[in-house]
């Protein structure tokens, strides 16, 4: 399996190399290319870990149950559902190609996936554990402690590795070759003239200001409300509350459009339901400007044509638990 991983990847990369001679490089949005250098062992062992419920104390939420990458790497709540049914405070934002965001979290308050993979199990309203009870677990399961040993050459297991091998199976949850990434590439017929209208749209109104790169976002943090303040209940912070500087008060990372189609509901609140509502809202908040319904529904339709290959791989069948496993505790 991991060498069929390799080839297709290495095939891929090849033909993305090849049609990047023709790329539009002028673009201000340039195509997801696939994933490289990857440790196919310890993504192998990140893979379990992202689905295994046993980092949670209930036993009940795993990674992917926020990031259900089979629902574009999010869960389409408003804002998640943590340990004890906690309503959580924010919009989960996509995992899918989070490896090309400049940090972690809405505010940034983590440098890289391997950070934010530990944030979560030790949250109290998330997965409600602590690194040491989840530690505890996981070397008490011995086909992981097998596995430890195979990838790492001995069998300690602390966070560090748990969450070293999370974050390297994350990096692979990159979604290349969306019909906009082949448009880039040379083929015109990738998009419809309706579509590609809405991207012009969509660079001439000064949404690539903020929505540019690879990823189309994730690069950089954004004042939510530039031209009149945006309302909300939420009480999330933004930067600030990383940073202790008022100035960074409802600045937040700006969100991948990358499979945007995908990730609803939008903001860091999730009010927004629908794209459309999405870009009426970002139009005249961020750029003083109302968009006409079918200036909207072009913009919309460029969105959708970011949408790439969705990460496919078998589901990793997890080691089972012994009787010295520490028990979940779901009703604690």
């Amino acid at each position: 399996m991991a060498l069929r991983l390799t080839l297709k990847a290495t095939l891929l990369a090849a033909a993305v190399a090849t049609a990047s001679a023709g790329v539009q490089a002028n673009e201000p949005i340039q195509p997801i290319e696939p994933v490289k250098n990857v440790n196919l062992a310890l993504a192998e062992l990140g893979k379990k870990l992202y689905f295994d419920p046993r980092l949670s104390k209930s036993g009940f939420i795993s990674c992917n149950s926020c990031h259900n990458l089979s629902m574009g790497g999010t869960d389409n709540l408003k804002t998640s559902i943590g340990h004890g049914w906690a309503q959580g405070p924010i919009n989960s934002p996509t995992v899918l190609n989070s490896s090309l965001n400049v940090a972690q979290f809405w505010d940034g308050r983590a440098a890289d996936l391997k950070e934010q993979a530990g944030g979560p199990i030790e949250n109290p309203a998330e997965m409600g554990f602590t690194h040491v009870l989840a530690v505890d677990v996981i070397r008490n399961i011995p086909g992981y402690v097998r596995e430890f040993r195979l990838v790492f050459g001995d069998e300690e297991v602390n966070i560090d590795k748990i969450t070293d091998a999370i974050a390297e199976f994350e990096n692979t949850l990159v979604t290349p070759n969306s019909r906009f990434d082949q448009w880039l590439l040379g083929d015109k017929n990738a998009i419809t003239p309706f579509e590609e209208e809405g991207y012009q749209l969509f660079k001439t109104s000064g949404c690539v200001a903020c929505h540019n790169g690879v990823a189309a976002g994730g690069n950089s943090f954004q004042k939510m409300g530039l031209v009149e303040p945006y309302q909300t209940n939420n009480p999330a912070e933004g930067r600030a509350a990383v940073t202790g500087k008022d100035a960074d008060r409802f600045t937040f990372k700006v969100p991948t459009l990358r499979n945007v189609e995908l990730t609803y509901p939008y903001f860091h609140d999730g009010e927004a339901a629908t794209l459309t509502e999405a870009t009426d809202i970002m139009g005249r908040l961020q750029l003083g400007r109302k968009f006409t319904d079918e200036e909207n529904a072009k913009i919309v339709a460029f969105m959708k044509t970011l949408t790439g290959d969705q990460p496919q791989f078998l589901m990793p069948i997890l080691p089972p638990s012994v009787d010295e496993t520490p028990k979940p505790q779901p009703f604690d």
